[in-house]
């Protein structure tokens, strides 16, 4: 299936840089014409708003994937450093989220992660996320399957009670080595002690400047290397494993939900229409339309904690819990 073709994609934003880099040797978008618009690909539809139709999908499907977005954890308070005012001091996400950024400052990067580490201790699942946590649980019982493939790394949806997590992206609670390329779990706060108190968001905050031999480093022995943060940047090729298990999931699911996803960030933005493209109920539950709206049979306007809920409640007829 297309979804293979993800396998190599690095990480991008934007449509056409994204379905170039993507499929873009699939549909011969590779040369100097412009992209094929997306309602030629899917077959230009517009999508139903009735709860009551969707939750018919719902009550008969067996495998459901969930692909979840910035937007589901900003409704717990994280920032998205995304759109107007999603900066962090004068930077934006894909600014510092970069190997070039890491090589030419890996202080300043490091200020940026341990910021959004630190801010995660403040915030708590949200009802989306409980209510797909009690989903999977629920619907277990019933040897239903509910895998969700995130693009978050905030942890959110493990801390809510999923089991079945796919991140796309990483995880902020990890790191890896650049020189032995070892990857542990951290949830040391601060990281290092060259980072407490710092990473400030304030845009008059100064940079800290720590010496590279002061930021976090390898615990293994003889080794000592630079740490990282273990996600994927901006010009990263996804994790083949991870991918690998997402196009298995996404091939044999009968029913997808797209929650708090803009639908810009490119391999994943493609996942979703290329599943609604072999006929399978795909529905979106966003703040706002986006540009893979039409492709989708659902689409659902407002906040996922308002909902997602409501989708995924009990029906009448799964056994009483």
């Amino acid at each position: 299936m297309l979804l293979s073709s993800f396998r190599s994609c690095k990480v991008v934003t934007g449509f056409q840089s994204g379905i170039r880099g993507c499929i873009g040797a699939s549909f011969g978008f590779l040369g100097g014409g412009s992209v094929t618009n997306m309602d030629q690909m899917s077959g230009s539809k517009r999508y139903s708003s009735d709860m009551a139709e969707f939750r018919k999908h719902f009550d008969k499907a067996s495998h459901i994937v969930v692909l979840t977005g910035a937007g589901i954890s900003a409704e717990s308070g994280v920032p998205t450093f995304r759109g107007a005012g999603g900066f962090w001091r004068r930077w934006q996400a894909q600014d510092l989220a970069s190997p070039n950024a890491f090589r030419k400052n890996p202080s300043l990067v490091w200020e940026f992660y341990h910021y959004r580490r630190e801010v995660m201790a403040s915030k708590e699942p949200n009802k989306a996320h409980l209510a797909l946590a009690e989903c999977e649980e629920r619907l277990k019982k019933q040897n239903r399957r509910v895998v969700i493939i995130t693009q978050n790394i905030d942890e959110l949806h493990k801390r809510a009670g999923s089991k079945n997590i796919l991140e796309l992206h990483g995880n902020l609670f990890k790191t890896r080595c650049t020189q032995c390329g070892d990857v542990q779990y951290n949830r040391d706060s601060p990281i290092c002690s060259a980072l407490a108190g710092k990473g400030a968001p304030d845009p008059e905050a100064e940079d800290a400047r720590i010496p590279v031999d002061q930021l976090p480093r390898c615990k293994k022995p003889d080794c000592g290397g630079l740490l990282r943060p273990h996600v994927v940047w901006f010009g990263e090729s996804l994790d083949s494993n991870v991918m690998r298990r997402a196009e298995e999931e996404l091939d044999s699911c009968d029913l997808c939900l797209v929650v708090g996803t803009s639908s810009v960030v490119y391999p994943a933005a493609m996942f979703a229409p290329q599943v609604a493209s072999r006929g399978v109920p795909v529905a979106e539950f966003n703040i706002e339309e986006t540009s893979a709206t039409d492709s989708f049979g659902f689409h659902f306007l407002g906040p996922a904690g308002e909902n997602v809920p409501q989708a995924l409640a009990l029906t009448e007829n799964e056994p009483a819990t």
